[in-house]
């Protein structure tokens, strides 16, 4: 069994950043690929970045140029550097893995204010 426990949500104004981190934890070998993604009020779950297990890197339209995702394999740990926030990426942001099977993090409350 693999946990996600994912830290750094919080409350930010507008133009701010917050970084994410997502540690797994337990049997692993190796992970494939690490992500997050996000869902807002009334909304679908959305990915927003995702990174594979040799560093390559996909962003949604919507952070590309604000979002980095990066990972440190020896950790198991995905991280998110989310900067120039705005008001539409409030949202519960939940780390993913992908093991051969899908882990989800609890999510983490990540909330912009104008």
């Amino acid at each position: 069994q693999v946990q996600l426990v994912e830290s750094g949500g919080g409350l930010v104004q507008a133009g701010g950043s917050l970084r994410l981190s997502c540690a797994a934890s337990g049997t692993i070998f190796s992970i494939n690929t690490m992500g997050w993604y996000r869902q807002a009020p009334g909304k679908q779950r959305e990915l927003v970045a995702v990174i594979t297990l040799g560093g390559s890197a996909n962003y949604a339209d919507s952070v590309k140029g604000r979002f980095t995702i990066s990972r440190a394999n020896a950790k198991n740990t995905v991280y998110l550097q989310m900067n120039s926030l705005k008001p539409e990426d409030t949202a519960v942001y939940y780390c993913h893995a992908y093991l051969g099977v899908e882990y989800w993090g609890q999510g983490t409350q990540v909330t912009v204010s104008s």
